[in-house]
């Protein structure tokens, strides 16, 4: 077997409220290093060596995933203005060509007026937006005529090892698209301006550009934001087509570091948003989207603990109303109303404790609402009324919810840029249905499948269960654990309860933090786990916002032990209920995720065979003393501020992973950690390299028996490999190592 790379300690000590830490690995932070860089290659050649006779179930898992994903394939066309815009993927190709088409007066739809006639609805009841069309069929083999590629990824990509696109914006008049490119994985971008229409094109270049922009309607003016050293968008600028970038306009400075900057066009196309927010705080301004050069105006100030997000909404009247969702007197959010002129706010949809109201997307004749359903994600849908009040007395009691095809399942807002439409663009899905895109139609509630996620090789739902089983966590709340797995390995009783039939190969996955849901989903790439016997897991553990609010709130700050107790209770309770062994379990997250990995091998290595954490977080205490680097101010609110509060210090530094890992246990037993398999990337601007690689050496040094692999990319950043062939490469790799880990070969 390979010797896996040691790297110089150099004695280093941070000292905070009395406390000595020693460090020995910390000048690993110095990407500029030579040393570093040497030491982050030979990880990879070491991890590259030791998995040589993987190599054969690793070429055979990619060709798996390949051999199910239709290569050349098309998007759901989705309608703004004259133009159907769609996405294009090509066999061999890593990355996606955008592209346009004219829309046609025969591209008109027949789907509305067929549903109506279906009903027997009365002509005088019927009712229709001009903006509504059926997407034309597009064969994903040849080009419509008229067909305009707006951006080909792959010519600009090249031979670059990574490449992102950040910024793709159509101006309102359709004649110019905005392009920000990412070469290296840090997230700011090179924006260029670029004719649509046979003009002659302009030399206004950017660079250093993050991800917030949004054209005025005068598609002359754009908006575009910028970071500060530590990477925090804070800065708003205004830019004219054809004008030296040197003369743009500063409109907005954000100097709280704890708040971050966003901007965008509102989809009524009347007001720039301009969202200032920290984890506890909102504040919104806007101007008016057909007046680029106007100011700001304050919509309302920033209140501590106060959090809010606003639509504009003009109703059939022509009168323009604020819509306002809050946790201003309301834990899980509320919805107000008023309108813009002028008036006090009403409530229009009351708190749902337990029901988390994640948003209200504004259309002419409707609202959809996105909210927290039983722990899923939902949409209800609700006609606005004519008259004075469009909301009504009882919204709810006129609204219904868009259903999904198995339990537990997912319902989101898929693409919707359209104002004026009687119809929705919902996304679906399932641990066991592939991905549907589907129209709404809103009068009648019909839903008319787009698209569904093509999975070559015909795979069969029905040999696979999937259902939610609930463990009880150490202070008696039940955490919903979302499964699924071969029929033939699972039991459904009468009464819809899941069981084993058998202790299985297993995979549990858990994230847990800043109120993200990780809902369940189909992943064409997991079946190659599923076809072999192995059985998928997500524990919605505290942290996260399944739940609602209160579940995310006692899961972070002081109570963030709470996260890593929830996701030990599961698996102790998947072994004890005999689905699965210590020998046989693997778990698996990434980013805050790989928090909670470190964390949990930390507080109860004997229940894991094996560890996948994806750019980890795991030297957390270190990073949130340090101010100077990216998302540490503005995180204190999720993590607490460790520089400042003691008792902040002491919290982190106990569930820190970097800082609790030990050689001996309680009995003076050596300490044998599961089998480790961590990555980073070299350019990730929110969890540095630097964390998994002092991880790994520091768990190496522990006990000669520990077994831990590194992987750094050393072109990207915190998404991993951007082109869709290195990823699934990438994951080839990662579940050909857990397969044989947890023996499901």
């Amino acid at each position: 077997m390979p010797t896996p790379p040691t790297a110089p300690k150099r004695p280093f000590s941070i000292t905070r409220h009395g406390d000595v830490r020693e460090d020995p690995y910390y000048w690993l932070i110095d990407r500029d290093d030579e040393a570093v860089l040497a030491h982050l290659r030979a990880e990879n050649d070491y991890l590259t060596q030791s998995f040589t006779d993987l190599k054969p179930l690793e070429d055979e898992l990619f060709d798996e995933i390949k051999s199910r994903i239709e290569e050349t394939d098309i998007s759901v066309p989705v309608r703004k203005g004259a133009w159907w815009y769609f996405e294009r993927t090509r066999e061999g190709l890593n990355y996606p060509l955008s592209c346009r088409v004219p829309a046609l007066d025969e591209d008109l739809a027949k789907d509305t007026v067929d549903t109506y006639e279906r009903l027997g609805i009365p002509e005088a009841e019927r009712t229709y937006a001009a903006s509504v069309t059926a997407p034309p069929e597009i064969d994903p083999l040849t080009s419509l005529d008229g067909e305009q590629v707006i951006l080909d990824e792959n010519e600009e990509a090249g031979d670059s090892d990574y490449f992102s696109v950040g910024v793709l914006a159509v101006s309102p008049d359709d004649d110019w698209v905005c392009v920000g490119t990412d070469f290296d994985g840090d997230e700011l971008h090179h924006l260029t301006v670029r004719p649509l229409a046979g003009q002659a094109g302009v030399d206004d270049e950017l660079d250093d550009i993050h991800y917030g922009f949004a054209w005025a309607m005068d598609s002359r003016h754009f908006f575009y934001t910028r970071v500060d050293e530590a990477k925090r968008p804070y800065q708003l600028w205004r830019h004219e087509l054809g004008t030296d970038t040197s003369t743009d306009q500063l409109i907005f400075q954000e100097d709280d570091a704890q708040f971050n900057l966003a901007v965008g066009r509102s989809r009524d196309d009347a007001v720039i948003y301009v969202h200032l927010g920290s984890s506890m705080t909102t504040e919104v301004h806007y101007l008016d989207a057909h007046d680029p050069t106007g100011a700001l105006t304050l919509l309302e100030a920033r209140r501590h603990g106060i959090e809010y997000g606003v639509e504009h909404f003009v109703d059939e009247r022509g009168i323009a109303w604020w819509l306002k969702v809050t946790n201003e007197g309301a834990t899980d959010f509320r919805l107000l109303a008023r309108p813009v002129s002028d008036g006090p706010w009403r409530e229009v949809i009351p708190e749902r404790p337990g029901s988390r109201l994640d948003g209200v997307d504004a259309f002419k004749t409707f609202l959809a609402i996105s909210e927290r359903h039983d722990g899923g994600a939902a949409v209800r849908l609700v006609s606005t009324l004519e008259g004075d009040d469009p909301f009504g007395v009882d919204l709810l009691g006129r609204s219904r919810m868009i259903e999904g095809p198995a339990s537990p399942s997912t319902v989101q807002l898929s693409a919707n840029p359209n104002f004026v439409t009687d119809q929705l663009r919902v996304s679906v899905t399932s641990l066991v249905t592939p991905r549907l895109v589907g129209d709404v139609v809103i009068a009648t509630g019909e839903m008319i499948v787009r698209k569904q996620q093509i999975v070559l090789g015909g795979y069969d739902a029905s040999k696979y269960v999937t259902g939610r089983l609930w463990v009880s966590a150490s202070d008696g709340v039940r955490i919903p654990v979302s499964v699924v797995g071969r029929a033939d390995l699972i039991d459904v009783g009468d009464d819809g309860e899941l069981r084993a039939k058998a202790p299985t190969p297993f995979l549990l996955y858990g994230y847990g933090s800043y109120e993200i849901s990780i809902d369940p989903s189909f992943s064409s790439l997991r079946l190659s786990l599923l076809e072999r016997g192995v059985i998928f897991a997500i524990a919605h553990i505290r942290g996260g916002g399944e739940m609602g609010r209160s579940w995310y709130e006692t899961g972070k700050l002081a109570q963030k032990p709470t996260t890593f107790s929830d996701f030990v209770a599961v698996a102790r309770e998947l072994i004890d209920r005999g689905w699965t062994t210590n020998d046989q379990l693997a778990i698996r997250g990434g980013s805050a995720g790989g928090l909670l990995m470190g964390a949990v091998m930390n507080l109860a290595p004997e229940l894991f065979r094996c560890v996948v954490a994806d750019v980890p977080f795991v030297d957390a205490l270190t990073t949130m003393l340090d101010a100077s680097l990216p998302l540490t101010v503005g995180e204190w609110e999720e993590w607490g501020n460790p520089d400042a509060s003691a008792t902040a210090y002491r919290t982190m530094k106990s569930y820190s992973p970097y800082d609790n890992v030990v050689a001996t246990n309680g009995d003076g037993s050596a300490r044998v950690y599961p089998h480790l398999f961590a990555s980073g990337g070299l350019n990730d601007p929110r969890v540095g390299f630097w964390e998994p690689t002092k991880w790994v050496l520091k768990i190496r040094d522990a006990n000669d028996e520990n077994v831990a692999y590194l992987k750094t990319e050393m072109g990207a950043g915190h998404g991993g490999p951007s082109g869709r062939y290195d990823a699934w490469r990438d994951e080839a790799q990662v579940l050909a190592w857990t397969l044989k880990e947890i023996a499901a070969l």
